[in-house]
């Protein structure tokens, strides 16, 4: 039987190409209970590159104290070999120590994560967000200085399960903290799932009034209420083109339990195909090796288009 494809109906409005920021071996694994072998970690990742992915994050460099399915980041590099250090290959550090241990395996490109709400800067940072950015200035300036690509991370840009509804000009003053640092891009995070397409436009509105273009920016939404992807259109319609997502919608946050998985690359690349936009992966090996995480996670792909196509 021939398998679906979606009718191709390119929108004028959208951008030609959207880079995929694949955070699926780092956020999307994060979260899970069970540690899962560094030699399976390894493999997903050969497996996403060969589907295409071009930008893959890949670990963070976390003391294992604080997220125990991180603690293997060096060996995790060293069996990725040169494909683990690229410049299209970020890991997240939070502080100088974890700067260091990036450096002495020879990463180009990290990222830093830092809060629009002071009560999950003090749950993920044990520290306040301007303490928060008095610890990164020196990472980021540290890590420029090595010529590291560097990547900004603001979490709760929309809600947050302790203070509820964030406003945008807080979140503005947080990215534009983070940004001034001399990062050379930022990601807008839906922790939780709760954004709507209208929010997000006067979120971008307030990036831009604050000299935060498009060009800078990426967008990372959870699908917690089933937003992620028309979310994600709203953005790319106002000229976004870097979209974070994770295969077969793996993810969540060990610091917030409401947060859920990731949008699915799966489920991008489908309405991605759909409108004409240029992306660069191949779709039915993402599926594959969704399938084949499920197998080892030991239960189905959330994602609404690994279950069609897979027949799961």
């Amino acid at each position: 039987m021939t398998r679906t494809l979606p009718m191709v109906e390119p929108d004028p409005d959208l951008p030609e190409s959207v880079t995929i920021y694949e955070v699926g071996p780092r956020d999307g694994l994060q979260n899970e209970k069970s540690v899962v072998p560094v030699e399976v970690k390894a493999e997903f990742v050969r497996r996403l590159l060969a589907a295409g992915l071009q930008t893959v994050e890949l670990t963070s460099f976390v003391p294992a104290k604080w997220v125990p399915q991180l603690g293997d980041a060096e060996e995790l590099i060293d069996l990725l070999g040169s494909a683990g250090t690229g410049r299209q290959r970020p890991v997240l550090v939070p502080n100088e120590r974890g700067l260091d241990r990036a450096l002495e395996k020879g990463v180009s490109s990290i990222a830093i994560f830092g809060s629009a709400t002071e009560s999950f800067a003090q749950a993920n940072l044990n520290r306040s967000v301007a303490e928060s950015v008095q610890m990164f200035a020196p990472v980021v300036a540290r890590a420029l200085d090595a010529g590291a690509w560097v990547r900004a991370y603001v979490s709760m840009c929309f809600g947050d399960p302790w203070e509820g509804p964030v406003p945008v000009d807080q979140v503005v003053d947080s990215c534009s903290r983070l940004m001034d640092l001399g990062c050379d891009q930022l990601s807008i995070g839906d922790t939780i799932g709760v954004a709507t397409p209208g929010h997000v436009q006067r979120l971008l509105d307030g990036l831009d009034g604050a000299g935060i273009g498009v060009d800078q920016i990426g967008v990372h939404f959870h699908d917690t209420y089933g937003q992620a992807l028309s979310n994600t259109l709203t953005a790319l319609s106002r000229g976004v083109s870097v979209v974070d997502a994770s295969t077969g919608g793996l993810g969540g946050c060990p610091y917030a339990k409401s947060a859920t998985g990731n949008l699915a690359t799966e489920d991008l690349v489908w309405a991605l195909d759909g409108l004409g936009v240029e992306h660069g992966t191949d779709l039915d090996m993402l599926v594959e090796t969704s399938v084949w995480m499920a197998g080892q996670l030991g239960r189905p792909s959330p994602s609404r288009v690994v279950k069609a196509l897979s027949g799961t």
